[in-house]
């Protein structure tokens, strides 16, 4: 195994054993007053989801116009497809 490889498992390693914080701390009000819930606001309840509703409709297609246009270039005139699309109901 490699210096560098093993370096890089023991430092993955150190990290996983020193970076946790304990479940008890994190439940410590700031000010040592009462629980959790003493400190923070009320939140409201959660909401559900909300609804998405669709209705059938005639379904959509693309209609396209195309055609060639001459573009003048240093290099001489050129001929360069052209193309034009919208949505229409159908």
């Amino acid at each position: 195994m490699t210096l560098q490889r093993f370096g890089a498992i023991a430092a993955v390693a150190a990290l996983s054993l020193f970076g946790t914080v304990p479940q008890a701390a994190a439940q410590i009000s700031p000010l040592g007053q009462g629980g959790p819930s003493a400190s923070l606001p009320e939140t409201p309840p959660p909401r559900g989801h909300p609804r998405i509703e669709i209705y059938p409709q005639r379904p959509l297609f693309r209609r396209c116009v195309d055609w060639y246009e001459l573009q003048y270039r240093p290099s001489g005139t050129v001929l360069y497809p052209q193309m034009r699309c919208w949505w229409v109901r159908g």
